[in-house]
């Protein structure tokens, strides 16, 4: 990075939060959102992020910033080095309790005047740098954008979208297709994800507004030794991310070899338990041929007594 060959890695929490910053430059981070929702939005501000996060999840995160829209609407976006497991699973989570901080807060502010119609959009938008493995089932698709619907056609508002971005298959799409840049998300995408200065170079040429951004970067890596220590602290995290995603790997792991003990054990169980069947009724039929043979046995001598 110091010496230019090769970029800075937007992505990591230092360098987004200094060109991305929703209060020094909320246009920058508007203009990826809107790319991102594919609509038009303003950021109002940014929201502290206090929702109830386990610290061992935090920790595994790049990036995680809440924002507000002008019209209310509300964006979580995370950027994870490693995806998560069961990462829907945990969206949902994560969203209903920023759904649940936006109920509060409008009820206490509006108190009597509060309804139910107040309620905004609450957009959860994660980017993967590496992504889960169910996103690989799909390997031409970057982005997925999900939302509740009803399935006999029935409209109802339910606040809640979830948008996923799989840098790591956007990357290798790119690169099948030229190294081109289609439009404004993928450009977004380009200076998050590319860090070869012919790339850089390449966005500059098409989407010029992007030097600004980069220039901002420069100069935060005319510090040296502060940029160092942003690099070990990212380092850091990243090891502490592979540590706990093979931790997960292999509780999953474990979790599956009990499951499959589990059901030979009761496989066994019922072979047991038919095989205890088949011997009860085997000493049943044993039991019945010896009570038929001393009948006979009786028969016989009572006619050897009667002659």
């Amino acid at each position: 990075m110091c010496t230019g060959a090769r970029g800075v890695k937007m992505l990591y929490d230092a360098f987004f939060k200094e060109v991305m910053d929703p209060e020094y430059a909320p246009q920058r981070l508007s203009d990826f959102l809107s790319a991102v929702l594919g609509a038009p939005l303003r950021v109002k501000t940014a929201l502290p992020n206090d929702t109830t996060r386990l610290t061992d999840e935090s920790s595994l995160l790049v990036l995680d910033i809440v924002v507000e829209f002008e019209d209310g609407r509300i964006a979580n976006v995370e950027v994870q080095k490693i995806g998560y497991l069961f990462p829907g699973e945990r969206s949902a989570c994560y969203s209903a309790d920023l759904l649940l901080r936006q109920y509060k807060r409008l009820r206490d502010e509006r108190k009597k005047q509060f309804s139910y119609r107040d309620i905004r959009t609450v957009y959860t938008i994660v980017l993967f740098e590496h992504s889960p493995e169910e996103f690989h089932a799909y390997p031409g698709v970057y982005r997925h954008c999900f939302e509740q619907t009803s399935d006999s056609g029935l409209k109802l508002k339910i606040p809640q979208k979830f948008t996923y971005i799989a840098l790591d298959i956007f990357k290798k799409k790119q690169h099948n297709e030229g190294d081109r840049i289609h439009d404004r998300l993928e450009a977004w995408l380009t200076f998050f994800c590319r860090d070869e200065p012919e790339m850089i170079f390449r966005l500059i040429e098409g989407y010029p507004e992007f030097t600004a951004l980069y220039e901002d970067v420069f100069e935060l890596c005319r510090n040296v030794e502060g940029l160092m220590e942003i690099f070990s602290k990212e380092l850091l995290e990243m090891d502490r991310n592979t540590v706990k995603l093979m931790i997960d790997q292999m509780q999953e792991k474990i979790d599956a070899q009990e499951q499959a003990i589990q059901q030979k054990d009761a496989e066994l169980e019922a072979v047991r338990q038919e095989k205890d069947a088949e011997l009860e009724a085997a000493k049943q039929q044993m039991q019945c041929q010896a009570e038929s043979f001393e009948q006979r046995i009786a028969e016989l001598e009572r006619k050897l007594a009667e002659r």
